[in-house]
């Protein structure tokens, strides 16, 4: 039976597509002209955007494309419960500054869409729920608005969130053809206060028509972050960073990294439903490819100096798990696939009430571990076991 993908949205008199590309877009628009046959339009490839935007949706929707034998590694974190915490619930700050602001807890409401015209409807909405809170906010993949400048709109979200910190977004791949000047124009159209820059090979090599160069990816990194003028973050796709990678990263001047593990969906999953013949069989084997985002979290935040932001995004389903994150060294937990499905439910209202419920369970674990800030939550005492065990012997 097919899913419907379409609810009336409470905030609006439209109906609106619920986009589960979380790795920004990249895969749902990646247009390749000089891939149109003789008598293809422009139209004809709108059309493939749209049909693959909606397969993916599917996809995500069904649980068929999580990793298959691997998770986050977040449950092997185990944190020391405190009897006497000499706290109270409202004690507990969740305050973090990063990037030049500060949020009132330390929550991205991670990259997710753009680029069609029911996306610009999810943007604001899900935006001014950051705004609300005190969030984060991450645009999906600027590369349509890029192409194709009557999009901007769907990324512009400023007006239902002008203090809101936000990112911008755009594949290292496609970076490397484009100036610098023309990265600061996508990110001076929505307000971006820092641009990511996410790497998704691994996804590429599976996705009928993706990339299969990534060379000068390190280069063009350190080109658009010495002369963008705001911060640079580094972003993955579900697959993670080892410690090496993200020694460089931090080397070639990055201002973040988000880790984005494996965990969560798996997005070489996700083109494997979609692809055919080898492509098909490539993506079955690689299907739980990546690092666990509870390992990335302690590589990048091992490879990086005091105080470098490190996100946590990859499987993050609640306040649990953004607690243990934090506790590795993460500065900012990211969730997208829950809020999303939150907000398939029950509209803006709906994914404020999720996320309200993870600040609360984080700030009452914070109180159960007699933790009263995010610093003291990092060095609380922690045993952590199972496989993540052997993950961190590579960070020493």
């Amino acid at each position: 039976m097919a899913l419907n993908l379409r609810r009336r949205c409470s905030t609006a008199s439209v109906c609106v597509c619920f986009d589960l590309c979380l790795l920004g877009e990249e895969a749902a628009i990646y247009e390749k002209p000089a891939l149109l046959a003789p008598g293809r339009t422009g139209r004809d490839v709108t059309d493939e955007i749209q049909r693959r935007k909606l397969d993916h949706l599917e996809l995500c929707a069904s649980g068929e494309v999580d990793f298959r034998n691997k998770t986050t590694l977040l449950e092997c974190v185990r944190l020391v419960h405190c009897a006497t915490p000499e706290l109270s619930v409202a004690d507990v700050d969740l305050r973090v500054h990063v990037f030049g602001k500060t949020l009132r807890a330390p929550l991205l409401i991670a990259a997710m869409t753009g680029g069609a015209d029911d996306a610009g409807v999810i943007n604001r909405d899900l935006a001014a729920v950051a705004e609300s809170l005190g969030l984060a906010f991450g645009l999906g993949s600027q590369r349509a608005m890029h192409l194709h400048p009557e999009k901007t709109w769907t990324y512009q979200v400023r007006e239902a969130a002008p203090h809101v910190l936000l990112f911008g977004n755009i594949g290292a791949v496609q970076a490397r053809e484009m100036s610098v000047s023309r990265l600061a124009e996508l990110c001076d159209a929505v307000g971006a206060d820092a641009l990511c820059l996410h790497l998704n090979p691994a996804m590429e090599v599976v996705q009928p028509g993706g990339d299969d160069d990534f060379r000068g990816v390190l280069e063009t990194i350190q080109r658009v972050a010495a002369h963008l003028g705001r911060p640079v973050i580094a972003k993955e796709t579900g697959c993670g960073f080892s410690r090496d990678v993200a020694g460089k990263l931090v080397a070639a001047g990055c201002a973040g990294i988000d880790v984005s593990g494996a965990g969560g969906t798996s997005w070489v999953g996700v083109e494997t439903k979609r692809a055919s013949g080898g492509a098909a069989e490539l993506g079955a084997e690689l299907w739980d490819w990546g690092i666990p985002t509870a390992a990335s979290i302690t590589f990048c935040v091992s490879a990086a100096p005091i105080s470098f932001p490190v996100i946590a995004t990859g499987g993050l389903r609640s306040g649990m798990d953004v607690a243990r994150a934090i506790a590795l060294g993460a500065s900012v937990a990211g969730l997208a696939a829950p809020v999303l499905r939150a907000y398939r439910e029950g509209g803006r209202e709906g994914a404020k009430r999720f996320l309200e419920g993870v600040i609360h369970s984080l700030r009452t674990v914070m109180l159960l571990t007699g933790c009263r800030t995010l610093a003291e939550l990092r060095r609380a005492p922690r045993v952590v076991v199972g496989e993540l065990t052997s993950w961190l012997e590579l960070s020493r």
